[in-house]
């Protein structure tokens, strides 16, 4: 894909892919957390996260799974969390794959964006 952008960044190839894979999911993170779910729209839900992130430049690969873990109101929905989201990105740039991922840890309490490779 040609990059009209390169020239505004003073970085390796891999450095550029590594911030690119950033950049999504902390889109992701910021963009859909909140929004309304359910068991009835978990799927829906998921593949549009998925199809918005995957025309974005240089992804290669998305994947999202929502677990709501049991969670819901007197109303029967729940604001989506970053606890409930398992995120798989693959972001090429120049040759350069990067796989990163989003994921909660318990062990530190919080949904850690990652490198996976």
């Amino acid at each position: 894909m040609l990059d009209p952008a390169r020239k505004y960044f003073h970085c390796t190839d891999r450095e550029r892919a590594i911030f690119e894979a950033g950049i999504k999911l902390g889109g992701i993170f910021h963009q859909y957390i909140g929004v309304p779910v359910n068991e009835g729209n978990i799927k829906e839900i998921s593949r549009a996260i998925e199809k918005s992130v995957s025309v974005q430049p240089f992804v290669k690969h998305v994947s999202v799974e929502i677990n709501l873990g049991g969670q819901s109101t007197s109303f029967q929905y729940t604001s989506l969390s970053g606890e409930m989201m398992d995120v798989r990105l693959t972001v090429e740039y120049n040759g350069q794959v990067v796989r990163a991922g989003m994921h909660y840890v318990q062990d530190l309490n919080y949904p850690l964006m990652y490198l996976e490779e």
